[in-house]
């Protein structure tokens, strides 16, 4: 029921790899339980970057309240630990509105911050990090995490070697602290003022694989490359964070002439394919999550229908 909702001061987040049917399922819950929806997309969060996210449409935004959509330009960096900060924030208006708030993505560090709490320290300097983005640029990716690798090889182990922002983040931990990012991420974090209730959504591999395949394909039919295009005539390049993004970072490369058109297509294809992988096997170690299979339509309308019939009594 709804006030049970309420009562233990539930948070409902749904979670699952990319492509897998999140989107329909918490607007089909909002309209029903009064939700508002807490994007936990670590992309979505930027401007301009509309078809290489798969943002929700104009008339999806418009059926529910989103938050953490649009907030910021692509130049600009926004951390896990910001997220979870400001998204307790907005768990808490949602709350005094009498409203549901219902946290969705497949961001796994996101989720986590919010709800566990993160430990990267507080700690910060401007010189320090426009130094670190200064050596970004002349000296280039693989130069800074050769030298995290030396100083912090467990840090290095656990930030992907494309994730920028994260490597610069531990490089500047350690220069200021003198101590390796990932001794902080080894201490237990602060949890959200919330009993999180999770939902988890997974289908067979090879549906999924089939549904990804064909939403890249739509994305390149109404108009990634002029998406691209569009951000590079604002002035935002394969270089920044948020564009070292699956779908982004293959069509740079096609504009820079380094693979053909019928390479980048299939490049999008299996790295979208490699990211649900990776996201699976986060959510393989959350073990608080209720898993639901979405293999056909009616197993998707039947939870929507159990869910509703659970809480919005």
């Amino acid at each position: 029921m709804i006030s049970d909702f309420f009562m233990h001061n539930f948070v409902l987040i749904i979670i699952g790899q990319t492509a897998v049917g999140k989107t329909q399922l918490s607007l089909d819950l909002a309209r029903h339980l009064n939700g508002e929806i807490i994007s936990a997309d670590s992309r979505q969060i930027y401007r301009y970057m509309t078809i290489g996210t798969a943002k929700p449409t104009p008339d999806e935004l418009r059926a529910a309240p989103h938050h953490f959509i649009d907030i910021l330009d692509p130049d600009q960096d926004y951390s896990a630990g910001e997220f979870g900060t400001d998204a307790r924030r907005v768990v808490a208006e949602i709350q005094q509105r009498g409203h549901i708030p219902m946290v969705i993505g497949g961001a796994g560090f996101y989720i986590r911050a919010l709800v566990d709490g993160l430990n990267s320290p507080p700690i910060s300097d401007p010189v320090v990090k426009r130094q670190l983005k200064e050596r970004l640029g002349a000296e280039g990716l693989d130069v800074l995490r050769q030298e995290l690798i030396g100083i912090d090889p467990v840090a290095a182990q656990k930030i992907h070697p494309n994730d920028a922002q994260r490597t610069l983040r531990a490089l500047e931990v350690f220069i200021l602290t003198g101590k390796p990012f990932s001794q902080y991420r080894t201490r237990p974090g602060i949890p959200g003022d919330f009993t999180p209730y999770f939902v988890g959504l997974t289908r067979e591999r090879q549906q999924l694989y089939q549904i990804i395949e064909q939403r890249v394909d739509m994305m390149l039919a109404v108009g990634l490359l002029d998406e691209v295009r569009d951000l590079q005539k604002r002035g935002f390049g394969p270089e920044l964070n948020s564009l070292q993004t699956v779908g982004y970072q293959e069509v740079f490369q096609h504009f820079a002439g380094e693979i053909d058109y019928d390479e980048m297509v299939l490049q999008i294809k299996r790295n979208t394919r490699h990211y649900a992988k990776r996201q699976e096997t986060w959510f393989k170690s959350e073990t608080r999550i209720h898993w639901h299979n979405l293999d056909n339509a009616v197993a998707g309308n039947l939870l929507a229908e159990n869910l509703v019939a659970e809480f919005g009594q």
